[in-house]
């Protein structure tokens, strides 16, 4: 069910939560997702979670708000960057103590994303092998990159057949918010 990425790198989480714990935070990361999924949106879910309470938490708005970065993963860090900033806490000291669910592998943009903002813990679902950051394309999550923030653990494979489905759920159906194709002339 899980596998981790062991690399030398990525250095010890301090902390780790527990199964049960881990189950919760996705059966709610994949709530998202059907959230989602549900608003014409690719089903990918997330939450952030620091000292056992919900910080963040993000669904894609890609189509909505017709811009490409507005990934789960981003949405979710754009609410702990917001809770920081309402308790006067640095973001950092934060994100360093805090564990992201998702319900799918993250992509490159944001596992460098998760990376530059000190994540030290990433618990995903399904891989993602056209854009994934945590192994399946690129390694951002644990590969040596100078002054690109901290490489993080991985722990893949949570509810992963159910995450593939709901994503050719997604696929299968014809998207509402793709563009009008154009017909070439010749």
């Amino acid at each position: 069910m899980e596998t981790e990425n062991e690399s030398v790198n990525v250095p010890s989480v301090g902390f780790q939560p527990s199964n049960e714990e881990i189950e919760r935070w996705i059966d709610s990361a994949f709530d998202m997702a059907k959230e989602a999924l549900e608003n014409g949106e690719v089903p990918v879910g997330c939450l952030l979670v620091y000292n056992n309470e919900v910080i963040g938490k993000g669904r894609n708005d890609v189509n909505k708000t017709k811009n490409a970065t507005r990934h789960a993963e981003m949405v979710a860090l754009d609410q702990v960057l917001e809770w920081c900033n309402q308790r006067n806490t640095d973001f950092q000291t934060v994100c360093e103590r805090t564990v992201l669910y998702v319900t799918v592998e993250p992509c490159i943009m944001c596992a460098a994303a998760l990376r530059l903002s000190h994540i030290p813990m990433v618990v995903y679902g399904c891989g993602n092998s056209r854009f994934g950051g945590c192994g399946s394309v690129v390694e951002v999550s644990s590969a040596d990159l100078p002054n690109t923030g901290k490489p993080f653990k991985c722990v893949s494979g949570y509810r992963a057949e159910e995450a593939v489905e709901m994503l050719k759920t997604f696929y299968r159906q014809e998207n509402p918010n793709a563009p009008i194709p154009k017909v070439k002339k010749n």
